[in-house]
């Protein structure tokens, strides 16, 4: 199974690296490792989360309080959609589509 960002989830990873990046040195890449390991999860049991939307699923990072928004729209690729901070408005995550 492969997966890939939209343009915009790609962006909020990346503006959300510099942030704590920027506050403290090494935990922007703390970040992105915690991402990459939730994607893992992701890919391993691409059902296991619940549906915020159908047919959109949510996955939580475990150390920072951002959620992974993605979709399955093929039994081989996960379509990463948003990463959301959750601290903002509930369904703002749905502009990037």
């Amino acid at each position: 199974m492969t997966y890939r960002f939209l343009s915009p989830a790609a962006e909020e990873i990346e503006e959300a690296a510099q942030f704590y990046e920027s506050r403290v040195q090494g935990l922007g890449a703390d970040l992105v490792e915690e991402l990459d390991s939730a994607i893992q999860r992701i890919l391993q049991f691409p059902k296991a989360w619940g549906l915020v939307s159908e047919p959109f699923r949510h996955c939580p990072l475990r150390r920072f309080p951002y959620t992974i928004i993605y979709t399955i729209p093929t039994s081989q690729e996960i379509l990463i959609v948003s990463v959301f901070h959750q601290k903002r408005e509930p369904m703002t995550w749905n502009r990037n589509l």
